[in-house]
């Protein structure tokens, strides 16, 4: 390593602690943070699991990861000890070919390994391939084609269903042993890392090299391949870590399936830039009972859920407050107002909405202390310019409504390098100076924005234009109401009417009284034009990563159209002729 790089890299520490320490100073002033917060140089070559991770691990005792299992048994893995196994298993995995570039996969549940795994691919300057244990073999064979996968990392069950898939890449086991489970034949097994020195790794890859590839969920079209650099997301995750407020010392707790964005962004990248445990609950079925049970046995002080686990907990009438909690988040999907209200009711604490994507991390953010909008995303977090812009001419909204973009001239840090193997998709999503999120949200005078929908979710009804998400906030507060998904339903005369698809909550009847109640409360609770006219009680398709697919639903009204048919569970307003129509 020449002496120069050495140089460079001190440099990338110390400004990346800066930028850091200047966030955490001001975690409850968002409107300084945003003006004064400038994204760090960290020079050619930094190497965030070198060059942050190991740092802070010198001598450094406390615990960076605690996992506890369903049955009650646990392991903590203090900072020192993460950086010692992560260089044992970088060297371990460099004799066995292992080279800057490689692309690994990493199918692993929430294990002690798949965080080494991060950590030592990370350091060796090869590329992070993230995949959910949920794929099946199709979706792995398209994965290991298009990222030409070098190297695979897994467990006994996952390994074996990669026996059909075709490619030039090498299986390395985990767990191999355990509960009898035998590794397949020809994969290495990861145990034997365990002999490797744990001496450091050296710095061998530029800070904008490819540092992970993420496969987006793929609503609409198949996975893109998002190409993630040593920049874009380690150091950019320092949005992630101001938005959720974790601070140096916290527990925090994320709740995320691992092979997903949002299990890097808070179980691996943003606490560990603020020097936090990460603290794991392994659970097969959820119970809310045990859940905040275990939040207030950690002490656990920033906890992160999607919007199903709150709603979940919200009807489980668990209303004590875990003992050491500040923060409360949600991610993934927007929150409705009424899940807000109801944990502030119970807890004394708001639930604070974030926005990012597979592209980005944290991008817009309700920020510790600051006045909450119920149902807003907030305001853009430190180091994002956003841009609200008219989706059909391309230019800056006129009347606050848009598409949420990103202004290239002031380009984040915290973006996409692009999609791999298709730079007609990477100009498409930067056309005009922006990058294009394809969502669109509404920007109030205080520049507060708030979520309306996918552009490609949004429909017109008798030259309306309907939010699905406004129209699911308000069905949701309805007690029989577990979740909804509400779609366009092709109509002659009024292009759509508003269909909704329920998920009851446990115990309720899928029946003629339980239909009569939802749209009798639609109906007192929207506007004519959003009014909800049919329902259909149904299990509502999604994606591994937990986002609802519309995009089914929305075809399977289409295709009812197209065939003059009406699906058999549908309750329609005219089934009712007590039911007022507007």
């Amino acid at each position: 390593m020449a002496a120069n790089d050495s140089t460079r890299e001190h440099a990338g520490t110390t400004a990346l602690r800066a930028a850091r320490d200047h966030l955490l100073a001001l975690r409850s002033d968002g409107e300084r943070a945003r003006a004064e917060f400038s994204w760090p140089e960290v020079g050619e070559h930094f190497n965030w699991a070198q060059h942050w991770f190991d740092v802070l691990a010198e001598g450094n005792d406390e615990a960076a990861l605690w996992i506890v299992e369903e049955d009650g048994s646990e392991a903590s893995y203090s900072f020192a000890e993460m950086r010692d196994r992560s260089n044992r298993l970088a060297n371990w995995l460099r004799a066995e070919g292992v080279r800057p570039g490689d692309a690994v996969m990493l199918m692993l549940g929430n294990r002690v390994e798949l965080w080494d795994s991060m950590l030592a691919v990370l350091k060796l300057g090869a590329v992070i391939l993230p995949s959910s244990v949920v794929l099946g073999p199709a979706e792995l064979a398209d994965r290991v084609e298009r990222a030409a996968v070098r190297f695979i990392i897994a467990d006994p069950t996952d390994a074996a269903k990669f026996s059909g898939v075709p490619g030039e890449y090498r299986g390395i086991c985990v767990g191999a042993g355990e509960a009898g489970a035998a590794a397949p034949a020809g994969w290495l097994d990861m145990a034997d890392a365990a002999a490797a020195p744990a001496s450091a790794i050296e710095n061998t890859v530029g800070s904008r090299d490819p540092a992970l590839i993420y496969f987006t969920s793929g609503t609409t079209s198949l996975p893109k391949m998002v190409v993630h650099s040593h920049l874009s997301y380690p150091v950019g995750h320092l949005s992630t870590m101001y938005w959720i407020g974790v601070q140096p010392g916290d527990v925090h707790m994320a709740i995320s399936s691992a092979g997903w964005g949002k299990h890097a962004w808070s179980s691996f990248f943003a606490p560990w830039i603020a020097g936090a445990t990460v603290f794991v609950y392994n659970y097969s079925r959820f119970d809310a009972t045990a859940l905040v049970a275990q939040l207030d046995r950690a002490g656990v002080a920033t906890f992160c859920a999607p919007p199903t686990v709150w709603r979940m907990l919200i009807q489980s009438e668990v209303r004590e407050k875990p003992r050491g909690l500040r923060e409360l988040l949600s991610a993934g999907e927007p929150l409705n107002p009424e899940v807000i209200a109801r944990i502030r009711e119970w807890w004394g604490l708001d639930i604070r909405d974030g926005y990012g994507q597979t592209e980005t991390t944290a991008l817009i953010g309700n920020t510790p202390g600051a006045q909450l909008v119920p149902g807003a995303m907030g305001l853009p977090l430190p180091g994002v310019s956003v841009a609200i812009v008219d989706p059909i001419t391309g230019a800056p909204s006129t009347n606050g409504e848009g598409e949420i973009c990103l202004d290239l001239g002031t380009r984040p840090l915290n973006l996409m390098t692009g999609y791999l193997g298709d730079d007609a998709r990477t100009r498409e999503s930067m056309r005009g100076g922006y990058f294009h999120t394809g969502d669109v949200a509404s920007r109030a005078d205080d520049g507060t924005l708030t979520f309306i929908g996918r552009t490609d979710d949004i429909f017109k009804s008798s030259d309306y234009k309907v939010s699905p998400f406004e129209v699911e906030s308000i069905l949701i507060e309805h007690p029989a109401v577990a979740e909804a998904a509400v779609v366009g339903a092709p109509d002659a005369t009024r292009l759509n009417i508003t269909k909704a698809y329920i998920a009851l909550a446990a115990g309720v009847s899928p029946d003629e009284a339980t239909a009569l109640a939802v749209l009798a409360h639609a109906r007192a609770s929207l506007p004519p034009y959003m009014r909800v006219r049919r329902i259909e009680f149904f299990e509502l398709p999604k994606t591994a990563s937990g986002k609802i697919r519309r995009v089914e639903l929305r075809q399977r009204e289409v295709d009812a159209a197209d065939a003059g048919v009406r699906s058999p569970g549908e309750w329609r307003e005219e089934d009712f002729p007590g039911l007022k129509r507007g």
